[in-house]
């Protein structure tokens, strides 16, 4: 079974890339894949490093099964031809501009990443036949205004060009399922967290949070911080991704995935300062494309993939916390 991860050195993909090598090893074994397809796994990296860091893949080098890692682009047409003659069985595709505000200030190359490497990697699936998930954000949603959560019915609303972007790349993905027959997933999910994510600049709150606090510097808030966030461990976003890449009753579906919990920025601040270090409001750097309630329900998932988060919030800080200490990358 040969496996292509676009963005496999960005943060999400990492720990993709390291369940998959869990399954070529025998540690994991997701519904969907025999014993013998995970014993025939091989996986190819491909990523540009403009967002990925080659030091995520630093401890699964040489590990059996990940067969090569590719610097290259999505938007090299010729570069995905030629590592397309592998004749992939599996394309999850994670590679993408991810950054609201850069959007913003830069649609342009955010539409180039998300919307046109997309199309270019649906083409290569569409000539090989290959299965691809295509990775969506909760991003794309408008505000919760259900205390049960946002279902994949929600309404939507492209509040930047990063959200519109995606929005195009699950509707060019699901086009592929409907006129080819292309067996496309396309899966949001919510805000993802843990160990690998980059801790400063455009990192995630949690890593900035806590890498603050180790720092002994001032948290500093967005806004008001009465916006909320469903905060997923990275582990859980993994696993779901590999639940619906190889589940069949999850072809032609769009699948949300997060904690089913939400937590104000005011109080995850307060969780991670401890009242140790200042907690500080900054004016917000893009109010317009604020999304000020995001609460995941995952029932679709759960009933469809029998998936279901299995590490809290408060489990997930802390696993975070003794990783940025344990890898001195106190910023």
């Amino acid at each position: 079974m040969n496996v292509l991860l676009t963005g496999g050195a960005g943060f999400i993909g990492r720990w993709v890339a390291k369940r998959l090598l869990d399954i070529r090893a025998g540690r994991f074994l997701p519904a969907g894949v025999t014993p013998d397809q995970a014993s025939r796994l091989n996986l190819i990296i491909l990523d540009n490093f403009s967002n990925g860091r080659e030091a995520n893949l630093r401890d699964l080098a040489g590990v059996d099964g990940l067969t090569e890692v590719v610097a290259g682009d999505i938007k090299d047409r010729g570069l995905l031809s030629r590592l397309f003659k592998t004749r992939f069985d599996l394309c999850l595709h994670l590679a993408a501009s991810i950054n609201v505000q850069d959007s913003i200030d830069d649609p342009r190359t955010t539409f180039e990443n998300d919307v046109t490497g997309t199309f270019n990697v649906l083409e290569e699936c569409r000539g090989a036949g290959t299965r691809m998930v295509f990775m969506s954000t909760c991003m794309v949603y408008d505000r919760c205004l259900d205390a049960g959560g946002i279902t994949e019915t929600h309404p939507v609303k492209p509040a930047s060009p990063y959200a519109g972007s995606k929005l195009s790349g699950e509707n060019l993905a699901l086009s592929y399922y409907y006129a080819y027959r292309l067996p496309v997933t396309v899966i949001r999910p919510f805000n993802t967290y843990g160990p690998f994510q980059k801790s400063s600049g455009e990192g995630g709150v949690v890593a900035i949070f806590v890498n603050n606090r180790l720092a002994n510097r001032p948290l500093m808030i967005y806004g008001a911080g009465e916006q909320t966030r469903d905060l997923m461990y990275v582990t859980d976003c993994a696993d779901f991704v590999l639940a619906c890449a190889f589940q069949e009753r999850a072809v032609g579906e769009l699948i949300n995935a997060g904690s089913g919990y939400d937590v104000t920025i005011n109080h995850l601040a307060e969780m991670i300062a401890e009242g140790r270090v200042p907690v500080l409001h900054v004016a917000h750097i893009h109010p317009q494309s604020e999304i000020m309630k995001l609460l995941c329900d995952y029932g679709k998932a759960e009933k469809l993939l029998g998936w279901r988060p299995q590490v809290s919030l408060d489990q997930g800080i802390a696993l975070t916390r003794d990783w940025i200490k344990s890898t001195n990358d106190v910023q």
